[in-house]
Formats: structure tokens, C-alpha cells, sequence
């Protein structure tokens, strides 16, 4: 038995240290130890399928990959200067919670006089309410005193003159009791435009507040506190976690039986026990040519369809601290649905 155990122990630290660097192994004597037998036993399970390979049965079709995800970039609609940047690197953020400040000053100096406009136009208003009541006072002494020289003048004691002069006193006092009315019209319009340019205003003083559209981690931090950018200018991208996804390129005859919606599994290099559900989101209409990355010289001369294996949303937000995007694997799909996946696929979740 110890003769066993010292063989063994170099073989799983080789096996560890070539092909799972990730796995994080104790070692002191020549013998390797490790945590719990389980541990040494998926260790070297995962290690041998990958020195190997598994040969998958029928109606399976496996291609190497790596996941991907949706950056959102965070960008300012406004020049200006960086008052504030409450993210860092790394860290988590929510929907809705805010990434940066602008320095909105001048912005809200300028809403303040936008709203002194409206006042000001507010009491025009009631000045010009108070000119049509004191025209149309006017007009009805004008009719009155226009109907005083008429009689008069039926009677004998009044001149034409007289009633010319009191009709001509009447059109004048309906002609300004018009003019007050539609001062009153363009009071209430200054009105509108003053509100208009307050509310104008504060959307632009709310653009001075960058908010996260999603929940997600921040990939980058591009500027500092202080800093003045240009409209449009980028200050953090975001990695949308509820958006992760592995590309995966599959020849014509098996990216041709796939079907949108389709199960799909992946392992990752980082740990090759777990086995991660999936579907198939995206199956490309045109074939290309293997990146260089995915493939050798001679693989790259073939071919090939881009396939997407999305991992589903409420999956990911229960693991959202160890998501990522750029991890390397293997994304296996069903080319048949009559055939049931094989054991070493079977999924396995970290708990």
C-alpha cells in the first residue's frame, strides 16, 4: 500500500500541474496529499478524459470554446468634469445604482434661472389678466356712454358728433380688451416655454448622474475623479452577468441538426468536475472559416458554423461571484433528440 501511495502521488501531481493548473494541491513529501479522497478520485477521473479524451456516443458533437459575455459600456451624454466615481475594478453593481457624477453646477445654476423665468411669466400673466378686466371695463363704459349719445340724439339734444365720438370710443375699448386678451394668450405661452426649458434643465442635470442599466461587474474603470471628458466619452464597462454564453464552431452536419432552444452542456477547464446546463441560442446561417484560436492549421481549412451555448439567467445569478467571461472549455451539444446524455455528462453543480 505505500509503495502504491508513492506512485500514485507523483502521477496526480503530474496530472494536476499539466493539465489542471487551475487545482490547488498541498504537497510535502514526494507523496501528493489532498484534501478529501473524493477530491483525488474527480481529480484524476477529470484529468484522465482530458489526457484521452471521451469518446461520446452517437448523436453528440462536442467543439473546444471559451465564455463569452455582454460588456455595457457606461458613457456620458454631456461634457464636463468627473465629480465622482464610486466604482472600482472587480466590484458588483446593481440596476439602477449610480457609477459616477458629473459636476453639474452650471447646470444647476442655469435651472435656477430657468425657474425665476417662470415665475417672472406667471406674474405677466395675472398683470395681463388684470389689463382684460380693467379693457373690458372700458368697453362696457363705451357702449353705455355710445348708447347715452344715441338717445340723445334721437331726442333732439345730442349732434352726430357726439355719437361719432362715442362709437369711435367703443371700437377702441373692444380693440384693447382684444390686445388684452391675447396678452393674456401669450403670457400663459411664456409660461409653457419657461416650463419647457425647466424641464429640459433637470433631464440634463439627471444625465449628470451615470447609473448602471444592469446588474453586472465592472470590468474597467477608465477615468478618475477630476477628469474632464468629451460627450459620449466612456468612464466603465460593465460585464452584464445575466448574459454569459459559450462560442462554440461545429461542422455543417452537426450545426445543421441543431435547433434553437436545444440542450446543451459545458465544462470548464478551471473545473472539470461540474457539468453546466445550457441551450443553444444562436446557430449562425453562414459558415466561415475556424478562428485561429479555436483550432489547429488544418482544422482552420474546414467549414464551420458559430454556435451559441447560453447559460440560463437565474443559474448564473445564484453563482454571480465566481461568472466570468474569457474562461476556456468544451461545449457539447445533441445532435439527435432521441438519445440521452451519458453519464460523464450528466450535470453537476458546485452547491
Amino acid at each position: 500500500m505505500k509503495a502504491k501511495t508513492l506512485i500514485l502521488g507523483p502521477v496526480l501531481g503530474l496530472l494536476a500541474a499539466v493539465l489542471l493548473p487551475d487545482f490547488t494541491v498541498i504537497t510535502s513529501k514526494p507523496a501528493l496529499h489532498l484534501t478529501q479522497p473524493a477530491q483525488a478520485n474527480d481529480l484524476l477521473d477529470a484529468a484522465l478524459r482530458k489526457l484521452r479524451g471521451t469518446k461520446l456516443p452517437i448523436g453528440f458533437a462536442s467543439a473546444n470554446g471559451r465564455l463569452e459575455a455582454e460588456y455595457v459600456e457606461i458613457a456620458s451624454k454631456l461634457p464636463g468634469r468627473v465629480a465622482e466615481m464610486l466604482v472600482e475594478e472587480g466590484a458588483m453593481v446593481r440596476a439602477g445604482s449610480v457609477v459616477a457624477r458629473l459636476d453639474a453646477s452650471e447646470i444647476e445654476a442655469q435651472l435656477r434661472a430657468a425657474e425665476a423665468q417662470v415665475r417672472r411669466a406667471e406674474r405677466l400673466r395675472e398683470q395681463a389678466q388684470a389689463n382684460v378686466a380693467l379693457r373690458a371695463s372700458e368697453r362696457t363704459l363705451a357702449r353705455q356712454e355710445l348708447e347715452r349719445a344715441s338717445t340723445l340724439q334721437q331726442r333732439g339734444f345730442g349732434t352726430d358728433q357726439l355719437r361719432d365720438q362715442r362709437q369711435s370710443q367703443l371700437r377702441a375699448a373692444e380693440a384693447a380688451h382684444t390686445a388684452a386678451l391675447a396678452a393674456v394668450e401669450e403670457a400663459r405661452a411664456a409660461i409653457d416655454a419657461a416650463n419647457a426649458d425647466v424641464d429640459r434643465l433637470k433631464t440634463v442635470l439627471k444625465d449628470t448622474v451615470l447609473l448602471a442599466p444592469s446588474d453586472g461587474r465592472v470590468q474597467y474603470k477608465l477615468v478618475r475623479a477630476g477628469e474632464v471628458v468629451a460627450a459620449g466619452a466612456r468612464l466603465a464597462t460593465l460585464i452584464d452577468l445575466s448574459d454569459i454564453y459559450m462560442t462554440v464552431f461545429l461542422p455543417a452536419r452537426e450545426a445543421g441538426r441543431l435547433n434553437i432552444g436545444d440542450d446543451a452542456r459545458l465544462v470548464l477547464d478551471p473545473f472539470p468536475t461540474y457539468v453546466i446546463p445550457a441551450t443553444v441560442s444562436f446557430v449562425a446561417s453562414d459558415a466561415q472559416f475556424t478562428p485561429k484560436s479555436v483550432e489547429t492549421r488544418d482544422e482552420r481549412e474546414k467549414l464551420v458554423f458559430r454556435v451559441k451555448l447560453r447559460i440560463d439567467a437565474d443559474l448564473l445569478k445564484r453563482h454571480e461571484g465566481v461568472a466570468k467571461s474569457g474562461i476556456r472549455g468544451i461545449g457539447y451539444v445533441r445532435t439527435r433528440s432521441d438519445v440521452v446524455w451519458p453519464e460523464h455528462l450528466a450535470l453537476n453543480l458546485p452547491q
